[in-house]
Order: structure tokens, then sequence, then C-alpha cells
């Protein structure tokens, strides 16, 4: 950091011991009180009205950085919560949100959830529940950092666990009876297939094997569901039950 951004950090540093991170975490819970957030705006040095996001965390996934800190012209806020996760606050001034995706991305091992822009501190308990959400749209294993906005049909589905796991097993239930080996080939392909926008062309080189044996695959796929691929409706039922099975049914 510059010898300004270092001072700038150590003076939220120590506005932000004590009372102040009490107030930040009081924000984050999604606490209203009246006055709450005016008195942490003052405790932490941060302007109560403004552009913020909250971005959820794997605990760790950011290393041992401080508690507050400024890079690349934004401005962070470390809070944990419980043992397994932590958050970001940060203070997004006039940036795009995706400028932090990227730069999460290459800081943090991840995975991660970026919730949407908050319209000041207030809005930091939405903005903190809808980016824990957003990590829950990342599969088990991976090391992504996404932003809700882009993962909204998938929030839908980790947000709902019962409707979930009902969908799951009223569209996939007959395949997910198969031997383990066959599920996977032909979940694989139908993820394949969706990734390549539809071609089976595509979807045969990133597979390595034949558009026809892509194309029985999938027939295959709609005889176990009795759905459609042609099917607009039939196949949104599908893409959801693929999202429900990979992010909800698989959780440990």
């Amino acid at each position: 950091m510059s010898g300004s951004a270092a001072e700038h950090g150590e003076d939220m540093r120590r506005h932000g011991d004590g009372g102040g991170r009490a107030l930040l975490d009081a924000l984050l819970e999604g606490r209203s009180d009246p006055g709450l957030a005016a008195r942490a705006a003052g405790a932490l040095g941060l302007p109560e009205r403004g552009r913020y996001v909250v971005a959820a965390l794997a605990a760790g996934g950011c290393g041992p950085a401080a508690g507050v800190l400024e890079a690349d012209g934004l401005r962070f806020l470390r809070r944990g919560r419980g043992g397994d996760r932590e958050v970001l606050v940060v203070a997004l001034g006039d940036r795009d949100p995706a400028v932090l995706a990227a730069l999460l991305a290459r800081w943090c091992r991840g995975p991660g959830g970026i919730g949407p822009v908050a319209d000041g501190l207030a809005g930091l308990g939405t903005a903190r529940r809808l980016a824990e959400v957003a990590l829950l749209t990342c599969p088990p294993g991976t090391s992504e950092v996404v932003r809700l906005e882009e993962r909204l049909p998938a929030a839908l589905v980790v947000s709902q666990p019962q409707l979930s796991a009902r969908l799951v097993e009223d569209v996939l239930g007959p395949l997910l009876a198969a031997a383990p080996a066959d599920r996977a080939l032909l979940l694989r392909t139908f993820e394949a297939w969706l990734e390549c926008g539809g071609s089976a062309g595509r979807a045969a080189g990133r597979l390595y094997c034949h558009r026809n044996t892509v194309l029985n695959r999938l027939r295959r796929l709609e005889r176990l569901t009795s759905r459609s691929l042609t099917r607009p409706r039939e196949l949104i039922e599908m893409m959801l039950a693929l999202d429900a099975f990979r992010l909800t049914a698989q959780r440990p």
C-alpha cells in the first residue's frame, strides 16, 4: 500500500477497534436500531450513504490479512462469521462490482460469493445474506468467486432446500437409481451440452466422443426423466434439478 493508503488504513483500524467492530457486526446481522448506521459510520470513518458490497468467503480464504485495509482504490473491512466463514465489507465508491470479483479471484483461493450493491451501511445485513447465498451456489470443491447476479437460478435452488430435494426426486429420481457411473456419465453429458449452447457437436468435442454418442445419451436422459429437451418448460425443470443435485444433494 502507498503511504497515504497505509495511513488511512491505520486510521480505520483505530476507529474500527472495539465499538466500531461491534457496530459493524450488528449491521451485518441485519439489525435496524435507530441511528445504528450513523454511529457505525462515525466509528469506522466511512460514509453512512454510499455503495457497499459484501463478499462471503471460507475462513482464511484470503490469508492472514489485516482486519481493515485499502487496495486498488477499494476499502475492505474483514469480519469473522463463526468458525468456517468470514465476510469482507467493501466500500465500492464508483467502481464496478466486477472489479471486486476479479480482485478477489486473484487474492483468494475461494470459493466466494459476492452480494448485490447496498446503498448505504444500513443495507449490509441484506447484502451479507445474499452474499452467503451466492457462496452456496459454488459446487463443493471449487475455488471460484461468483457474483449473485450471475447465479440467480442456482441461488433460488439453494435458498429452498426442501423444494430442491423434491425437484431432484421428481425429475431425476429414475436417473439417480441407475448405476453411479452411468448416472455420472449422463449428467456430465447433459452439463456439457448445456455449456455448449445445446450443440451436440461441440459437446462431443468437449467429451472426446462422437456427436451421435452425445445424442444417444441425451435420448436416454429424456427417457429416464420423462422430459424432453426440446420443450422449454421441461428443459428448465431439468436444468434446475441438475443445479439442485449438484449444489444441495451432494453437500455434507
